[in-house]
């Protein structure tokens, strides 16, 4: 699948959502990525994940993991296209944990996957918690990579699709210029 193809999947399945937004941060932009909408078809979740899985076919992973929420579908699918073994971290206060029983051990090969990097915030929170068990980490797949300056992790990080996201302040916001109804897509 080329690029022209996975934007207009992810764009078909309401990942990719065109328009004038209201972001997180409180900006407007025309483009927001909403990555769970995808997860509503398995198939199509299936054919993502096989790609995520692709580059690191041969690096002999054993374990997926994710940060909850966007992460804990991929990494069990991208996951069972390595046959490896699927966790999740959750969010405690400021930090990313491991819960539910789940553990890492020392020279563990592990894959992180996240459904979509800006700041590489979650995805340094997951780096810190297997660092400090002693993992071997393989590297970082990512659905989109829409982070203005990559973050460097350290590690290998392969994105399927790297996605300009241009945002204004309101006040100088064209499209609020050209009266374009905002949207708050997260509500």
């Amino acid at each position: 699948m080329n690029k022209k193809e996975l934007y207009k999947l992810l764009k078909d399945c309401g990942v990719i959502m065109e328009g004038h937004f209201l972001l997180t941060s409180g900006r407007h932009s025309n483009l927001f990525m909403q990555c769970s909408q995808l997860l509503q078809y398995p198939e199509k979740t299936a054919q993502i994940c096989r790609l995520m899985a692709q580059p690191f076919l041969d690096k002999g992973v054993e374990t997926v993991i994710g940060p909850a929420m966007g992460g804990i579908i991929l990494s069990y699918e991208t996951a069972r296209q390595l046959q490896a073994r699927a966790v999740f971290t959750e969010q405690a206060g400021d930090k990313m944990v491991l819960r539910r029983g789940f553990s890492i051990k020392k020279r563990e090969r592990v894959l992180i996957v996240e459904d979509a990097v800006t700041t590489g915030g979650s995805v340094q929170k997951v780096i810190d918690i297997l660092r400090n068990t002693g993992a071997d980490l393989v590297g970082l797949s990512v659905l989109i990579d829409r982070a203005p300056n990559p973050p460097n992790f350290g590690l290998e990080m392969k994105s399927l699709l790297k996605v300009d996201v241009e945002s204004y302040f309101p006040g100088e916001c064209p499209l609020c210029r050209s009266d374009i109804p905002l949207q708050s897509p997260k509500n």
